[in-house]
């Protein structure tokens, strides 16, 4: 009874949540008619000064972020105290529901965070595991993978062995990903750590084909000693039209202020409800206290997506304007926004593949590819590439690996003609 009174109270406090952070997205993007993305363009403040192909790095806030973050400071600068009090915890709860509408699965089964890192480390510390369990991770992961896992094997005593999924990203096939996978699962293995699209190549791996292989070697365990199948996905999430929670892994992991244009320094934690069940909280949570404290709920009674989100003061403004990303992402549509963007890197990656002195290291299939095209130029580094295209007023990237190339990442921000612009100064380079 309690509990549900708990949850029925945060229900109506989300309402007003929405009022501040959902309505606002809803009405702005009600205005931009399917497939009107100069109109989308339009809603940014990011200067016209240069071509923008590296926005997935960190998002300029679209006009219904911007609003949704400004009304909600406003009100914390004229009455801190009063509320955050009204506020605090419903409105974390409206970001879990936001979130579910648009990733799926349940409101319950979401943790908030600042950050991709912020969940590795809160979802790689907190594995239930012990000395001689194995975490099979990828050779393909980021630094933050790899060192959030790492600490989590010095943590439990848990080993870590890294395994490739490919040899060459451009001669990626499922195929061979999945046979890796296969061979690669041994009879200690309890977690397996997989990125769903490399920053490093670009390379999109299938993980509801990998989920099935996992799920394959679970069905003859018992449950204690069932395979984790964690996701970080953050290159994905507003992308990629997927129901998180029907891809299979166990937990998914990403940051909102990349693609999905959400405030700087949010994220999300999507779990499993077997996935939380084999994970515990390293950082106290806010989300709930207040009930526990006053007696209403019991500690266990929390709901499992609180009970892990990180506690203490964050930038509160922003966190809770995260509904807005979501609701205009929602309004574009979530099958326009994979199109639109599929059809920009196939135009980029197509113009890059017919150059000679440019070798394309994405896939050029959307099968095994998404929102990168990472290739090399003949005789030049990729930061001198880098370089000279910002001189030509195209802003890119290179990718922050130990082998690093060039990289295109065009997004619903661009259209063709910026695509040709950029493919025009790359073939000039020959």
């Amino acid at each position: 009874m309690l509990r549900r009174q708990f949850l029925g109270g945060a229900g109506v406090a989300v309402g007003a949540t929405a009022l501040v952070s959902g309505t606002a997205a809803s009405t702005v993007a009600a205005t931009i008619k399917s497939g009107d993305w100069t109109s989308l363009r339009n809603l940014f403040p990011l200067t016209r000064d240069y071509i923008q192909l590296s926005t997935f790095l960190i998002a300029s806030h679209p006009k219904p972020v911007s609003d949704a973050i400004a009304e909600i400071r406003q009100a914390l600068d004229e009455n801190p105290s009063d509320f955050l009090h009204d506020a605090f915890p419903a409105r974390d709860y409206g970001v879990q529901a936001a979130a579910a509408r648009y990733m799926g699965g349940e409101q319950h089964q979401y943790a908030l965070t600042d950050s991709t890192t912020m969940g590795l480390g809160m979802v790689y510390s907190g594995l239930k595991l012990k000395p001689g369990d194995e975490i099979l991770q990828t050779e393909h992961e980021h630094y933050s993978s790899d060192m959030a896992l790492e600490f989590g094997s010095r943590r439990t005593g848990a080993t870590i062995r890294k395994i490739a999924l490919y040899e060459e990203a451009s001669a990626f096939t499922v195929e061979e990903c999945i046979r890796r996978l296969k061979n690669a699962i041994a009879d200690k293995t309890r977690v397996v750590a997989v990125t769903w699209v490399h920053s490093s190549s670009g390379v999109k791996l299938p993980i509801r084909a990998m989920a099935d292989v996992v799920d394959a070697v679970n069905a003859s365990r018992d449950l204690g000693d069932q395979i984790i199948f964690c996701v970080d996905g953050v290159h994905g999430l507003g992308i990629e039209n997927e129901d998180i929670s029907k891809l299979g892994c166990d937990f998914f992991i990403g940051g909102t202020h990349k693609w999905i244009f959400g405030p700087r320094g949010t994220g999300v934690v999507w779990g499993s409800d077997r996935g939380w069940k084999r994970c515990e909280a390293i950082i106290p949570s806010f989300s709930a206290s207040t009930y526990v404290w006053r007696g209403l709920i019991t500690q266990d009674q929390v709901p499992v997506g609180a009970h892990m989100s990180p506690g203490g003061f964050h930038s509160f403004e922003h966190r809770w304007a995260l509904p807005a990303a979501f609701d205009l992402h929602l309004s574009l549509g979530k099958a326009n926004v994979q199109e639109r963007i599929y059809q920009l890197n196939s135009q980029a990656k197509e113009g890059l593949a017919k150059m000679a002195h440019v070798k394309l290291h994405t896939p050029r299939s959307t099968t095994s590819s998404s929102g990168f095209a990472c290739f090399e130029v003949d005789g030049i580094s990729p930061p001198d590439v880098v370089k000279h295209m910002h001189g030509q007023g195209i802003i890119m990237s290179n990718t922050p690996y130990r082998k690093t190339f060039a990289r295109f990442a065009p997004s619903l921000l661009n259209n063709e003609q910026e695509i040709d612009r950029a493919l025009a100064e790359i073939a000039a380079l020959g």
